[in-house]
């Protein structure tokens, strides 16, 4: 098991049918810090006011989460806009974990990050919730057909495709309200006399400097699944466990010998003939 100074968690989303908490425990299960930070929509509220749905795999996140801080880790839960009901719970401890507003963490080489959630420096959130909540809609549709694309796409061995992601990135005023976002949210960091800022809302995992501020975003456990983890020297880097369990996923497809080894495939090159 990898062990690390910190991991920081953000937008895993249980309750929902988007949620990736197969590939969340094999994460879990691989790796280990002495401080897990969980930067909010942990839980999705919205959705499941809408309509209970807990399967066992979400359910077992939780127990990894708790097991882990049974065993020393310390964990803190910064709520976001979707599990905004445990934002009631300041103060509280459930089983170990600690529920914060936000929260200032130093790493080993000394930065002093800002940890939240970010929804608050959201304007659309804090002024247009019912826009929020229609655009949560959109996004469950787009991630509902993605599933039946990519099943299509899989009887034709192609490689998995995110419909959001890739509507994301060609609409220009989505690309311009995530650079808005990243912009605010280090101003915000930069007003309060710290290094960096650490925060998820947005799904787009990033790190990054930004005019000298150290910009870190966790992503998503619905699409990306990613993490963003800190090394003993103070170092952050981002983790892509979706790509890494693909590329697993390959080595124990790939054919094999009678003796078990792995055969590698020879390309060939067709010749045309006169």
């Amino acid at each position: 098991m990898a062990r690390y100074r910190t991991i920081f968690l953000s937008d895993i989303h249980l309750g929902t049918r988007g949620c990736q908490a197969e590939l969340l425990l094999d994460f879990l299960n691989g790796n280990d810090a002495e401080t897990i930070f969980l930067v909010g929509d942990i839980v999705d509220g919205w959705k499941l006011r809408r309509g209970w749905r807990w399967p066992q795999s979400h359910n077992d996140v939780v127990q990894a989460l708790l097991e882990k801080s049974r065993k020393g880790t310390r964990i803190l839960y910064i709520p976001g806009n979707h599990d905004e009901m445990v934002r009631s719970y300041y103060g509280v401890h459930f089983g170990g974990i600690e529920v914060v507003e936000r929260a200032d963490h130093v790493t080993a080489s000394g930065l002093r990050l800002l940890v939240t959630h970010g929804d608050q420096f959201d304007a659309i959130v804090m002024h247009a919730k019912w826009l929020a909540h229609v655009g949560d809609r959109a996004y469950n549709a787009a991630l509902w057909l993605n599933t039946w694309v990519n099943y299509t796409r899989r009887l034709w061995n192609g490689q998995y495709w995110s419909l959001s992601k890739w509507a994301k990135a060609q609409v220009k005023h989505a690309t311009s309200y995530i650079s808005e976002y990243e912009t605010v949210l280090t101003d915000e960091a930069r007003r309060g006399g710290y290094d960096g800022i650490v925060c998820g809302h947005i799904h787009s995992a990033r790190i990054a400097d930004m005019d000298g501020l150290l910009y870190v975003n966790t992503g998503d456990w619905v699409e990306s699944c990613t993490a963003v983890i800190e090394r003993e020297d103070g170092s952050l880097r981002l983790l892509d466990w979706a790509a890494r369990h693909r590329r697993r996923q390959a080595v124990a497809d790939a054919p094999r010998d009678s003796e078990g080894r792995r055969v590698k495939r020879r390309r060939t090159r067709q010749k045309e003939e006169a």
